[in-house]
């Protein structure tokens, strides 16, 4: 089964607790970015992805605003469940921007990046990197990916939600980036039925086909109508 979790800026209690006990072999994981546990390349640091990367269950992650990019992208690319991605440790591999992937019978857009609201506490490349906001190359490419495919998936993970949820969320959200005015457009012009992002660290469903996720590890896609674990969150229509 395909499972998702929101930011989990380097602690691994999130991967001990119940609901991660419960994944089984060959269980897929999503983290909706700010992983955080690729940061210094120290020896404390390698151990703690050797122990993620030696999970029954896969880890796939995508970044956030609390990431190493530069090291992140030192990894080398692979293919994997149809995309590229990079394979940080064993079972634990980096999802790359704006790929389309099919893992667990799901096919699903993965987006990573986003934008620091706290840029006067963050120093250049050490605990912030320009390029947190995916480029204007990163996201004709990802658009490009979603035309390849009809513009049809079954689930979107994002970091960032779309400046349209956003302004939901939060009524005084005024400021729209780039990154927020392109997931307007794919939430417009793509078929999805879930839709989940993690950087405002909050377990929420935004129905009919928006989850907010956090520390709750749940179950996407079909399997999640079935069995009702979602908390109100409905299945979209296809387009």
């Amino acid at each position: 089964m395909l499972y998702v979790t929101g930011d989990t800026h380097g602690d691994l209690e999130r991967f001990r607790g119940r609901e991660a006990r419960q994944l089984k072999r060959g269980d897929t994981l999503v983290v909706c970015g700010d992983f955080g546990f690729v940061w210094d390349g120290s020896p404390q640091e390698q151990k703690r992805l050797d122990w993620l990367g030696s999970r029954k269950y896969e880890v796939l992650f995508l970044d956030g605003t609390h990431d190493n990019l530069d090291r992140l992208a030192a990894y080398p690319q692979e293919p994997l469940h149809g995309g590229l991605a990079r394979r940080v440790a064993g079972n634990c591999w980096y999802l790359g921007r704006g790929e389309v992937y099919e893992a667990q019978g799901v096919r699903f857009f993965a987006l990573g990046g986003g934008e620091s609201r706290d840029l006067d506490t963050r120093t250049p490349g050490e605990t912030w990197w320009p390029q947190e906001l995916p480029s204007p190359q990163e996201l004709e490419r990802a658009w490009e990916n979603l035309q390849a495919g009809g513009n049809r998936v079954d689930c979107i993970f994002t970091h960032e939600p779309s400046a349209a949820i956003r302004r939901f969320l939060e009524m005084d959200a005024n400021h729209v980036s780039p990154l927020a005015a392109f997931l307007d457009r794919v939430g417009r012009e793509t078929a999805f039925s879930h839709w989940y992002f993690g950087s405002l660290h909050l377990d929420k469903p935004i129905p009919p086909r928006y989850r907010a996720v956090y520390q709750r590890i749940l179950p996407v896609g079909p399997q999640t109508q079935r069995r009702g674990l979602l908390g109100g969150l409905l299945q979209g229509r296809r387009g």
